[in-house]
């Protein structure tokens, strides 16, 4: 392993641009000419994506841009000391101390726990005015290295050494001193982590308090001793996200922030714990916990909007139902390819009946398609159907589970699926029918019921004997209770009504109603790319396809390829356009474009987002128009798809593959056309900077 920093690394009295893009770009650079990256600009462009995300300027005329990034196969800190300084959005004015910092993606703890011992020293006074009065690069190098052991790291080649998280003993506690736990945590866990955990000790030894920090970072973390929550007065949370396992506070004051605020004000936050501590209307740390990603801490919910707190609720749900429908649809879609459309009739008796050494006879079960004629197709495309099916089963009870896990946590999962259970009819309450009770429209309301109610107990006042009870046994039940009464009394009757008038509303959808229909679920799936709107029309045409998939002609399968070739267009108009016109693109941009090919193939339609990031204006539009046009020739040339994911590497499932090929090469052609129109009127230079 080389030295996280050689003399090759620094630049002093160095003026690398006028703004933090183009110093981040020029610090890319001083890494690749001291032969750590083969990638510039995947390098700058990691960074700058980061940046993006929050601003990593600092108190004290210090930035620590940084990032994991593919582009090193090691750890590398590249410095410059700038004139000019160079705003990096730090409260107290620019930075004239900068610190590249890049870890290697899957790099060992060693590696990063060199990067998190810079970041503690950075909050140290002595070593940043050591670094303004250094007179070399090689004196630049020796004081980062004493700090933080890179010399002894640097020649570790050779010798074996075990990777464990960074050690952190908690502090004994004293009877006069009162005590305190804090949590510290950001999105990519290198720097900001450390530096607020150091903060937060600085602060709370001045304050004369015991205090225990957990840093959840990449280098590991090591949990606090529950003694030592158990003791502790209050907790704080300094995170940019979920914390993990976080029911071990449960009913502690709470104060919480961003994990920059205690790099700014570290002791205002140890005397506001203290102040929370003795408050008995302080907040505190709810009693279902959450984990990371749970979006449970009280003081972001209550910076949410409405309309960001509906986007959060409905998001999580579908990025947890859409693996189950993009397995069980593709295992359904795989099993019609082996077993032929007819499998659906004998698949389960055929997977009860028959083995590999007792084959079915395609012929007798009426299965003419099945693949060659073979009883061993027929048998494995039945196996493939029923897990698909069971695996297709689960993404209602998955979406409404996870909206009330959205909502209250984890003791909304349990009531959420029972919901999820009830839309989707799994004990056959409404017959055997072709399509649940309620669908996934009773699958959203029950979610987002359930979650109510589950916050809702939660927050009631019990005694501590009691608390370890709530998660786990009595927001479940009374929430089981009160919402699934609820829906099977009240809602369900008028939600499976509804989801009747609209599966027969589609049913009767022909010529230009559907064609318009078609158009508009283009232009939900271009205009947020991955978003909202894109999730609410894949949704809706998902769940069509769960039902359809034994009809042969089923309008919500055409619902589903209108869906599928809109969603492919951006990212495939995209790269179109960098090849015909790259002069209208800059470097990134082309990068990207190369990557989009595979994407809007695969049907991510994700693919678009760099693009429309960097110059919204022109591209939005022009894929959607381009998405628009896919979507209402696929409806005209009644286009269908059995299979719920997939692009181009699932037209065994398509009938209608030549209207498939048209509609989709004429809207990507439609919306590259735009995109390049537009781009020529006024589009910036090639060399332009792109601000991630």
């Amino acid at each position: 392993m080389s030295d996280l920093i050689t003399p090759d690394l620094v630049r002093l009295g160095a003026g690398l641009g006028n703004d933090k893009q183009a110093t981040i770009r020029a610090l890319a650079g001083v890494v690749a000419g001291a032969g750590r990256t083969d990638d510039v600009d995947q390098l700058a462009e990691d960074a700058l994506a980061r940046e993006a995300t929050s601003s990593t300027g600092l108190p004290g005329g210090i930035a620590i841009p940084h990032c994991r990034t593919s582009a090193v196969s090691e750890p590398t800190l590249a410095f410059a000391r700038l004139d000019p300084a160079v705003d990096f959005g730090a409260k107290d004015g620019p930075a004239d101390l900068v610190f590249l910092i890049a870890a290697p993606e899957g790099g060992g703890t060693v590696h990063l726990q060199l990067l998190t011992k810079l970041a503690r020293a950075l909050v140290k006074p002595d070593f940043t005015q050591a670094l303004r009065g250094a007179d070399s690069a090689e004196e630049v190098v020796a004081l980062i290295s004493s700090e933080v052991g890179a010399s002894d790291a640097g020649t570790a080649a050779g010798r074996a050494v075990e990777p464990t998280a960074p050690a952190r003993v908690d502090p004994a506690p004293s009877a006069e001193r009162r005590r305190l736990v804090a949590v510290t945590a950001c999105p990519t866990g290198i720097a900001h982590t450390y530096m607020a955990a150091e903060a937060l000790e600085a602060a709370a030894e001045r304050a004369g308090v015991d205090l225990a920090v957990e840093t959840q970072g990449s280098a590991g973390s090591t949990p606090l001793d529950p003694a030592t929550v158990a003791a502790a007065e209050a907790v704080i949370f300094a995170v940019d996200v979920g914390v993990r396992d976080r029911g071990r506070f449960a009913g502690k004051p709470l104060v919480s922030s961003g994990v920059k605020r205690p790099i700014d004000e570290a002791d205002a936050m140890i005397a506001e714990a203290l102040r929370q501590a003795e408050a008995p209307d302080a907040l505190r740390v709810e009693g279902g916990g959450g984990d990371a990603g749970s979006g449970g801490d009280p003081h972001a919910r209550a910076a949410e909007s409405w309309g960001g707190r509906v986007r959060r609720v409905l998001m999580t749900g579908v990025s947890y139902m859409i693996p189950f429908v993009a397995a069980g649809g593709l295992l359904i879609a795989l099993g019609f390819l082996l077993g032929g459309y007819e499998i659906v009739g004998p698949g389960r008796s055929i997977v009860v009946d028959n083995s590999l050494t007792d084959l079915p006879d395609p012929a007798a079960l009426g299965l003419d398609h099945a693949l060659f004629g073979s009883g061993l197709m027929a048998y494995l495309g039945a196996l493939l159907l029923v897990i698909g099916q069971t695996a297709f089963a689960f993404f209602i009870p998955a979406l409404a589970g996870y909206i009330a896990y959205a909502i209250a946590d984890r003791p909304g999962i349990a009531p959420g699926f029972v919901m999820g259970g009830l839309a989707a009819n799994t004990i056959g309450t409404a017959g055997e029918g072709a399509y649940p009770a309620t669908g996934f429209l009773g699958a959203i309301v029950g979610g987002v019921l359930a979650g109510l109610v589950a916050h809702w107990i939660a927050g009631w006042r019990t005694p501590s004997w009691a608390r370890g009870l709530m998660p786990v046994l009595v927001i479940p039940l009374l929430t089981s209770i009160l919402v699934g009464a609820l829906m099977l009394v009240v809602l369900g009757r008028p939600i499976s009504w509804l989801m009747g008038q609209l599966e027969d509303g589609l049913s009767s959808m022909s010529g230009s109603s559907a064609i318009v229909l078609g158009a508009v679920l283009g232009l939900m799936m271009a205009f947020d790319m991955g978003g909202p709107l894109n999730k609410v029309a894949y949704s809706f045409a998902a769940a069509g396809v769960g039902g359809a998939s034994l009809a042969a002609d089923a309008p919500e399968l055409r619902i589903m390829a209108a869906v599928m070739l809109a969603g492919m267009v951006p990212p495939l108009a995209l790269a179109l356009a960098t090849v015909v016109r790259p002069t209208s693109f800059t470097v990134p941009e082309r990068e990207n474009g190369k990557a989009a090919w595979l994407l809007g193939a695969s049907f991510i339609t994700e693919g678009a987002i760099p693009f429309a990031a960097a110059d919204p204006l022109r591209v939005i539009p022009s894929i959607m128009l381009g998405s628009a046009v896919t979507g209402g020739l696929a409806q005209a040339f009644d286009v269908s798809v059995r299979a719920p994911h997939g692009g181009v590497f699932v037209l065994f499932a398509v009938d209608g593959v030549l209207g498939f090929v048209i509609a989709l090469v004429a809207g990507v052609l439609v919306a590259a056309a735009a995109v390049v129109t537009l781009k020529s009127l006024g589009r910036r230079g090639p060399d332009a900077t792109v601000t991630a």
